[in-house]
């Protein structure tokens, strides 16, 4: 697939998406550059604001198979990835997949699992395939897990760890919506859920072939040093206890390509630096003074301080 037609398919989605998620363009771009990423998202937000809403619409835009694992307190990590069951017909064991084995995954609530379970997630974001008694199976192509969890309510919930936190691509949040996007909200759910009148305009097999476009995103030595020197940033300021892992620097890197083939360019610009960092990195350092999983817009605000002073290349 050429960059033109990748860039045309995110264009696509974006309008398709649109429908249905009003009123929140840049949470629309950031999903759909995960996706092209092939890497994955957290919705960190209040209950009610349309976390699985979204998920749900991205699912049903693509030609793919989409499920849903709520997160529950007793949720077993063979309730993910499948388990060895035995068949009284050929008297053998034999792998029932579990429900990770879908293109689209939402992961509703991921915080209500123990870590236990949680971790069952890693190796399948990590590396596109699950072990089960001692056999890798792999996970079908595109892979994508979209989270959700409320960032207010700790009780019953378990913080999700730093390494599962460096699987995400982006933490984001959806917000509340203005006040005229709402009363356009009262008047689409009048006759049901407008999601479920999404039609899907993309296949699995198109978005895979765009994937592979983003590798080939080229980056000038300036704009490399640039990220080079936002990620160091985080590892040497006092605001920071832990900064940006070598892993995190990957994503971001992919993250920037994304999003220059999302605005119809194989090439990268400050500007898409600009916009992939506070998503890309907040989530990858740990603030002094602030427990894992405390104040987001804090962190995201000094990321953004620490940023703003790094020089630009011209």
């Amino acid at each position: 697939m050429s960059f033109r037609a990748a860039s045309d398919l995110c264009q696509n989605l974006c309008d398709n998406l649109a429908k249905v998620v009003l009123g929140k363009d840049e949470l629309v771009d950031l999903l759909v550059v995960a996706l092209l990423a092939g890497e994955h998202v957290l919705l960190e937000d209040v209950p009610g604001v349309g976390k699985t809403l979204t998920a749900k619409a991205l699912a049903r835009s693509l030609d793919a198979k989409f499920t849903r694992l709520q997160f529950t307190p007793d949720l077993l990590p063979s309730d993910i990835t499948g388990s060895m069951i035995y068949r009284t017909d050929t008297s053998q064991f034999e792998f029932a997949p579990g429900p990770i084995f879908a293109n689209i995954v939402l992961a509703d609530e991921i915080n209500r699992a123990p870590p236990r379970t949680q971790s069952a997630l890693l190796e399948a974001m990590s590396e596109g395939q699950v072990t089960v008694d001692g056999v890798t199976h792999e996970l079908p192509k595109p892979f994508m897990v979209v989270a959700t969890q409320n960032p207010f309510e700790y009780e019953g919930t378990y913080a999700l760890p730093e390494s599962q936190l460096d699987r995400f691509l982006l933490r984001t949040s959806i917000g509340y919506p203005s006040r005229n996007v709402e009363r356009d909200i009262l008047t689409t759910h009048k006759s049901g859920e407008p999601v479920d009148d999404l039609q899907s305009i993309v296949g699995a097999a198109e978005v895979s072939a765009a994937q592979e476009n983003v590798g080939e995103v080229r980056m000038d030595e300036s704009l490399v040093d640039y990220l080079l020197d936002i990620v160091e940033a985080t590892r040497h300021h006092d605001a920071f206890q832990v900064g940006v892992s070598t892993r995190g620097l990957l994503s971001f890197h992919r993250g920037c390509q994304a999003m220059a083939i999302r605005r119809g360019r194989d090439y990268v610009t400050p500007d898409d630096i600009k916009q992939m960092a506070v998503p890309s990195l907040a989530h990858r350092v740990l603030a002094e003074g602030i427990f894992q999983g405390g104040n987001r817009a804090v962190v995201e605000q000094q990321l953004a301080d620490l940023i703003e002073p790094i020089p630009v290349p011209v």
